[in-house]
């Protein structure tokens, strides 16, 4: 039977993985409240941009109502940049941010 020898990781390999590691944290797609979009609307925009089920849209209109602002949606940044956008042409005041 032959035998496995354990892979030595260099530093500098090391180093690398933590890098790519650190730059693939996922975007986060903040939506912020606002005195204007009637509550309602914001449920709808959610459902029909993210296709969330009504009790989700409407637990995260709340949110936003109630803390000021809301995580909507969690993942690569192209995608969170076109989210982002459709939120804001449709109205609501929306941001990108990388997670913590």
């Amino acid at each position: 039977m032959p035998s496995v020898k354990p892979l030595r990781v260099s530093d500098e390999t090391q180093n690398a993985t933590q890098t790519a590691t650190l730059t693939e944290r996922p975007w986060n797609v903040v939506v912020w409240d606002d005195p204007v979009t009637p509550m309602s609307v914001v449920v709808v925009i959610f459902r029909k941009i993210f296709g969330y089920p009504n009790n989700k849209a409407t637990q995260l209109m709340l949110t936003v109502h109630h803390e000021g602002r809301a995580i909507v949606w969690s993942g690569p940044l192209e995608r969170a940049q076109g989210y982002c956008v459709k939120l804001q042409v449709a109205g609501l005041l929306a941001t990108i941010e990388q997670d913590s």
